[in-house]
């Protein structure tokens, strides 16, 4: 008889096992014991059923940090061209001083059946707008970089919360075991927040984002130790299967999430040497998908996430570089070109690729960044004009493709200027219970029990935006 005596056995043992009762309840609260109405509390990967049929299986969202121009994008104000360099009569508080009316430098065009402007920033993109359904009546709390990150990834602006990309992990678990299931792409660093844009927080280690540094090719160093520099793929094998029986004694007596996912992370990384130097390999694709995609980091990336998604990746997040490149207090008209140049062949080829795949229809696909900018220009130290714009959460534009979405539509708008969100406006709750709903999860039924409470992406708030969907 083992001499060896936790607590929870003692609890089990002493006074008719009143004591493991009392300890069960503690369990349930803390988040470790399952729910009795589906989602348990273990961080297996397995597939898991949502809540009902959703049109979409997985999402790719390309992250505009810095925060895109929607004035110059995809919500045109044709009142600013009138009133260019006159100060309007309503303005609302931003982070910098700005000053008089300032025009969109580019031109818009009608696209497509629905005729939705688009500016020639993303005159690629645009010939797929009848797939897209543009929200031009975004709104955030506050004109910061690092709350509107947290609340457009993570739902909350202040505290510590799993990320979305997580959260759809828990719900609706792995379709490929062999590579993570949430992977996020920023080439050449991290953004700003970090890792925290693809946390777990409380939630099972195993459902975190799997961060890659999409600047390099070589395998070696886009996925490190990709290889073990010593020993082989057998010897490996051998020495995970002795260190999980290792790890199964030493769990036995204990129940914590950590060893857990611990235990997990080792198994995948081994599973990922095989499965993802083949999925990030992009020398096997025909040259003519390689033009379509366009030369650079970001065809390249563009295409990996595709080759991801095809092997069942369920989330892929597309950041466009370290730090906030969109972030353009100045010269606006040549940095949004430069960077939109970078980007709108990608997107688009991405559209058209999945289409003919037939994964769109499976596939929903978020572009934007974490708040829009003002439509005055913004004034320098001395008051003079930088030819650039300030930070504007009080209204933005995002736009979202694929699965469940009604394509060729406008949904809500801002002021005649673009400054705030005015007809049907929508916070980053209503979009998120929207991308939920098209992954087949209710958002008030998606919940994790943490510290004695249930916590749901959404918090308290959030509606579906039925006239975007089919």
């Amino acid at each position: 008889m083992s001499l060896y005596l936790n607590r929870r056995e003692l609890l089990r043992r002493s006074a008719l096992g009143f004591g493991s009762l009392g300890l069960a309840g503690i369990l349930a609260d803390d988040g470790v014991l399952a729910h009795a109405g589906g989602f348990g509390k273990s961080d297996s990967l397995v597939v898991k059923t949502p809540h009902f049929s959703g049109r979409a299986k997985r999402v790719v969202h390309f992250f505009l940090n810095g925060g895109p121009s929607h004035v110059d994008t995809f919500d045109p104000k044709p009142a600013l061209d009138r009133f260019a360099g006159k100060p309007l009569v309503h303005t609302l508080t931003t982070e910098r001083k700005t000053g008089a009316a300032f025009p969109s430098p580019f031109v818009f065009r009608r696209y497509g059946k629905s005729g939705i402007e688009v500016s020639d920033l993303f005159a690629r993109t645009a010939r797929h707008i009848d797939k897209i359904a543009v929200i031009r009546s975004m709104y955030a709390e506050v004109p910061n970089h690092e709350p509107s990150l947290m609340l457009m990834n993570c739902g909350d602006s202040v505290q510590t919360r799993p990320s979305m990309g997580s959260w759809l992990m828990y719900g609706l678990g792995a379709e490929n075991q062999n590579l993570p299931g949430f992977i996020a792409m920023c080439p050449g660093g991290l953004p700003i927040k970090d890792n925290e844009n693809w946390q777990s927080a409380f939630l099972p280690g195993a459902y975190q984002g799997t961060y890659v540094d999409s600047q390099h090719q070589e395998i070696r160093k886009l996925i490190e130790n990709i290889e073990h520099a010593h020993i082989s793929s057998e010897d490996q094998r051998r020495q995970l299967d002795l260190l999980g029986r290792l790890n199964l004694r030493h769990r036995a007596k204990r129940n914590d999430q950590r060893l857990d996912a611990r235990i997990q992370s080792y198994e995948l990384a081994f599973r990922m040497q095989q499965d993802a130097s083949e999925a990030f390999d992009i020398s096997d694709e025909p040259q003519h998908m390689l033009k379509m995609y366009g030369a650079g980091v970001h065809g390249r990336q563009t295409l990996i996430a595709r080759r991801l998604l095809e092997r069942g990746v369920r989330y892929v997040q597309l950041w466009h570089g370290a730090g906030q490149p969109w972030d353009n207090h100045d010269n606006i008209k040549g940095n949004h070109r430069k960077l939109a140049n970078q980007i709108d062949q990608p997107i688009a080829a991405l559209l058209t690729d999945l289409e003919q795949r037939g994964l769109l229809d499976e596939t929903l696909v978020l572009w934007g960044g974490e708040f829009g900018r003002t439509p005055t220009v913004e004034l320098g130290a001395g008051g003079d004009p930088m030819q650039g714009r300030d930070h504007n959460h009080w209204g933005f534009s995002v736009w979202l493709a694929g699965g469940g979405i009604k394509g060729g539509t406008v949904y809500g708008s801002t002021d005649e200027f673009g400054f705030q969100a005015q007809e049907n406006p929508v916070s980053v709750h209503d979009l998120h219970a929207t991308m939920l709903h098209c992954l087949g999860l209710n958002h008030k039924q998606l919940t994790f029990r943490y510290g004695g409470r249930d916590f749901r992406l959404t918090d308290v708030h959030g509606k579906v935006i039925h006239d975007i969907l089919v």
